[in-house]
């Protein structure tokens, strides 16, 4: 699971309130300079002591030389012929172009010129002035056919592909549903396309497929500004949609439509298939069996010291996820607190305080399939992955395959234990998508109910 669970751990968004300054244009452009030169202690020397007290300058060289290029690429410059712009609020926006996509960094100033805003949102992969998203594009190969697909939402259509493969059907399928963050349909970190391997992967096997935009990537504002997030507009209900959907494509066997959740995605797997029992199964790829809050803290403290943070960060981090579990302990859910926690409003953590992935999982009735890479330093093999083996061990119905030497992207892993790993362009392993093609395909047909 990505470091945050909202907007992932490359974004930094601060509240503030924009003044027209004239100098914020001045203010943002050095900002800028000084990330081109990797200069962050340069880049947060005007920022507010509220910013500051956040984005330090390690902080700024984690998101900017790690987190970005890690989900987009490379920064290439300016889009061409566009220039920072003054919006009617005062934000200046800075369109950045990288390798794979555009980027949007947003600064506000407060009336003594001082920077009270920054954070970074995703520009989509038009160019500006264009269609906002311009949309996946067709593809076919050995493995058969990718057409581009629109999966509905409450906030507007997400973008998507079906993957058919050779052959005349009805084909089982499977819906993808990502890890946290705003991941688009190939749940792209760096150079690698975890799910555009598994669906090509599946599809020589004779298994059709659907991936979608989240709906936090194909809306970012939107989800930015919507204080009454919640895990369900994240990702249950669109994945919910989405199954229904492929289901009822002529080309797709309705009674073996599966689930195949990643990180987040399997979290929330057994909540999709308990709104949802007509799935056939489902395959959970390193699921947490602890709870989101649980896992950041774990990841924090292990990984902390390898990213740079100071054991003084460490111990304020951990602070503030005690308050914030006391907070969540005696809030109502009709009314959740006001604020943040991890950049995301109260209510997706209210959303989420109750949830016990395990004790629900254990209620379906549904056959389920557990992969876990054992070199993956994001979901724990001995303390995520080993619960789920035990809790289910006398159960015929689930079961389960570790890798050895594969990381949290089920390919091989590096030897950082950091995101940086992700950076080297790699696949997801043959043998994980052949034992998740050949568990599917020996899974009997759902039954109505």
């Amino acid at each position: 699971m990505k470091r945050l669970a909202f907007l992932a751990a490359c974004l930094v968004a601060l509240p503030s309130f924009a003044q027209s300054v004239p100098n914020c244009m001045q203010r943002s452009q050095q900002l800028l300079d000084a990330l081109k030169a990797h200069n962050y202690a340069a880049a947060t020397k005007h920022f507010d002591a509220q910013v500051a007290a956040v984005v330090t300058p390690d902080r700024l060289e984690q998101v900017w030389a790690r987190g970005l290029p890690m989900r987009f690429g490379d920064y290439d410059g300016l889009a061409k012929g566009q220039a920072p712009k003054r919006q009617p609020d005062g934000v200046i926006v800075t369109p950045l172009h990288f390798a794979r996509g555009w980027f949007h960094m947003r600064v506000t100033c407060n009336a003594k010129g001082a920077i009270s805003g920054f954070r970074f949102l995703p520009g989509r992969t038009a160019r500006p002035g264009e269609a906002e998203h311009a949309g996946p594009k067709a593809a076919h190969g050995d493995w058969g056919t990718s057409t581009p697909i629109e999966v509905t939402s409450p906030w507007g259509p997400l973008p998507g592909l079906l993957t058919l493969p050779k052959g005349k059907g009805p084909f089982p399928a499977v819906v993808l549903v990502g890890g946290s963050g705003p991941h688009d349909y190939d749940e792209a970190i760096g150079p690698n396309k975890p799910f555009r391997d598994i669906a090509r992967g599946l599809a020589a096997h004779g298994i059709a497929s659907l991936r979608y935009d989240k709906r936090t990537y194909a809306f970012p504002q939107r989800s930015e500004r919507d204080m009454r997030m919640t895990i369900d507009k994240e990702v249950t209900d669109d994945a919910i949609t989405a199954a229904h959907q492929l289901a009822s494509h002529a080309n797709i066997d309705l009674r073996r439509v599966f689930l195949v959740g990643h990180s987040l995605g399997a979290m929330l797997a057994p909540r999709i298939g308990r709104r949802d029992p007509s799935l056939a199964g489902l395959v959970l790829l390193a699921a947490p069996a602890r709870s989101l809050l649980t896992v950041i803290g774990e990841q924090t403290r292990e990984l902390g010291p390898g990213r740079g943070l100071s054991p003084q960060r460490i111990a304020k981090a951990e602070a503030a996820r005690r308050d914030e579990r006391k907070l969540l302990a005696s809030a109502d859910p009709a009314h959740p607190p006001k604020g943040r926690y991890l950049h995301a409003p109260q209510s997706y953590w209210m959303s989420l305080r109750d949830y016990d992935q395990v004790a629900v999982a254990r209620s379906l009735h549904m056959p389920m399939l557990f992969l876990q890479g054992k070199a993956d330093f994001q979901v724990s093999p001995t303390h995520d992955f080993a619960r789920w083996k035990q809790v289910f061990a006398n159960d015929p119905a689930v079961h389960f395959q570790a890798y050895p030497g594969l990381s949290h992207l089920f390919m091989h892993a590096g030897k950082t234990r950091t995101v940086a790993d992700y950076m080297k362009p790699r696949h997801v392993a043959p043998k994980v998508i052949d034992d998740m093609a050949a568990w599917i395909l020996k899974q009997s047909p759902r039954t109505a109910h």
